[in-house]
């Protein structure tokens, strides 16, 4: 595999976006072709959720497996590079989404972390869906 240049790594990273991401777009597509509707993004709620299911009290976050160091998974893992850079980066992403959950927790919400790599199993994923906001 070839390595990257710090410019060409710079040019990918600064190309990631936080919203409106391919597996985020894949799962609306999915929860909307089921009959839920929801907002997005919700601002006024700790870790700003990806999907907010208002009247239910429940919300929707869509992790990256890198991002947000999905364990078990090959992508959730630290590079072997800079690891003095990315170790704190990314354990301080996953400790920042379990206090999130713990404050939506004590405000009486319900979240579901939806990882990347399970938007490609599109049934599973419809079955956590609806197992988890209950029926339309």
């Amino acid at each position: 595999m070839d390595k990257l240049t710090p410019k060409r790594r710079s040019d990918n990273m600064r190309a990631i976006r936080s919203k409106d991401t391919s597996p985020e777009m894949a799962v609306r597509r999915l929860i909307h072709s089921l009959g839920y509707r929801y907002r997005l993004h919700g601002s006024k709620l700790p870790g700003k959720p990806d999907l907010v299911f208002a009247g239910r009290k429940k919300v929707i976050f869509i992790h990256g497996c890198f991002w947000h160091l999905h364990s078990g998974c090959r992508e959730g893992r630290i590079p072997g590079s800079r690891r003095s850079y990315w170790k704190p980066k990314l354990e301080g992403n996953r400790a920042r989404d379990a206090r999130n959950r713990r404050a939506l927790r004590r405000l009486g919400w319900s979240a579901l972390v939806i990882w990347e790599c399970q938007v490609k199993r599109e049934e599973k994923l419809r079955a956590k869906l609806v197992e988890f906001l209950g029926t339309v």
